[in-house]
């Protein structure tokens, strides 16, 4: 356990929750800086936690790119100063004459999030990681930088930036599906899935406070409900290996379908809400073209879930053929009933229930920006 293994554990998650609340409630540029590198100091020792070697050198390259893309927004703020002679955050529009200003922000909070052209770093960061690591890189540490990127894109009119992220988006999604498709680390899939997920955000950014909210809260839970169940069976490495999970029980069956076909969108799991919340809006706001990428990314990374699944279908029978010499060592360690797997047990339910539900009580008219 995290908590149990390094000292002081508990200090560390609350610094890195604390970072990420005052970057987010801060009106003052120093203080945005100031959050995002109190959250990355306390993120360090929780990912580097059981001392391996694959964790420190994710470490030190996290660390590399975080600071890279602080300094970035640290000379993008002294330009700010230097223009409104002030700390605090004023209107960006009255930026919209200085291009350069703008797209170093948009370039720093796009190298923290990892989307194109800076997502490069994520499936090394995210190979070398525990499942506890993995599940904060892939949720709470784009908290700050996504929702700092979603109150200053309002007051951007700037063509030329609103293009750029649009572009970005599209692009990180589409990435994002043709990247996860030839891997065979788990890990590997989950981050380019990441890098699919951080497109559908940041495009859900542009259409209103709203639709990210609702995006971020779905793809927050499932992503949590997964990383949660591989903690659970925590020798998982390869993918092959997850076959003996898959038939351990019908139950861990249906958890692994359920939760990796609504990470992938599929109706009518929750995780195809938030998709689903952002075409409806982006077909009134921009063109219907514009969201074809984004559907295709996300097509393409349901394509690579389906196939993990039929592999594990397949792998699993083969398995379980007289012709098996002996039981693999992992069968006698899956998880019981314990907390961990109870709560996956709720949040398998959410996913099943959850999505039919939304789908049908939810009253898109009363959303509208």
């Amino acid at each position: 356990m995290m908590f149990t293994m390094m000292p002081c554990s508990f200090l560390f998650f609350f610094i890195t929750i604390l970072g990420t609340c005052l970057s987010l409630s801060s009106t003052h540029w120093l203080g945005i800086w100031a959050g995002l590198e109190i959250n990355l100091i306390g993120f360090i020792p929780l990912i580097m936690f059981r001392g391996q070697m694959t964790e420190t050198e994710s470490g030190i390259k996290y660390l590399i790119i975080q600071a890279l893309a602080s300094s970035i927004l640290m000379m993008g703020s002294l330009l700010c100063f230097s223009t409104s002679m002030t700390w605090e955050i004023v209107s960006l529009t009255s930026y919209n004459n200085n291009h350069v200003l703008l797209l170093l922000i948009l370039v720093s909070l796009a190298m923290k999030l990892g989307m194109f052209p800076f997502h490069f770093w994520v499936p090394p960061v995210m190979a070398g990681l525990s499942w506890p690591g993995c599940a904060m890189l892939a949720t709470w540490q784009k908290l700050a930088p996504l929702f700092l990127l979603a109150s200053f894109i309002q007051s951007w009119t700037t063509t030329l930036t609103l293009t750029t992220l649009i572009l970005m988006a599209l692009i990180s999604s589409l990435i994002g599906g043709f990247g996860g498709i030839n891997q065979t680390q788990l890990r590997a899939i989950l981050a380019y899935s990441s890098i699919a997920h951080t497109g559908w955000m940041a495009y859900s950014a542009l259409l209103g406070d709203t639709v990210i909210k609702i995006y971020f809260i779905i793809y927050f839970m499932v992503s949590i409900s997964l990383f949660l169940f591989l903690w659970s069976v925590e020798n998982l490495f390869m993918v092959n290996n997850m076959s003996v999970a898959w038939t351990k029980t019908k139950l861990i069956q249906l958890l692994i379908l359920t939760i990796l076909l609504s990470l992938g969108g599929l109706p009518p799991f929750l995780g195809f809400i938030g998709k689903w919340t952002t075409i409806y809006f982006s077909t009134m706001t921009y063109t219907p073209l514009l969201i074809i990428p984004l559907i295709l990314g996300s097509l393409l990374s349901l394509f690579y879930y389906l196939s993990l699944l039929f592999s594990l279908t397949l792998i699993s029978s083969t398995k379980m053929t007289p012709s098996t010499p002996m039981m693999h060592p992992l069968m006698s360690q899956m998880p019981h009933p314990t907390p961990i797997l109870i709560t996956n047990m709720f949040i398998l339910l959410l996913n099943l229930v959850g999505g039919v539900l939304i789908m049908f009580t939810l009253p898109f008219t009363e959303f509208m920006i």
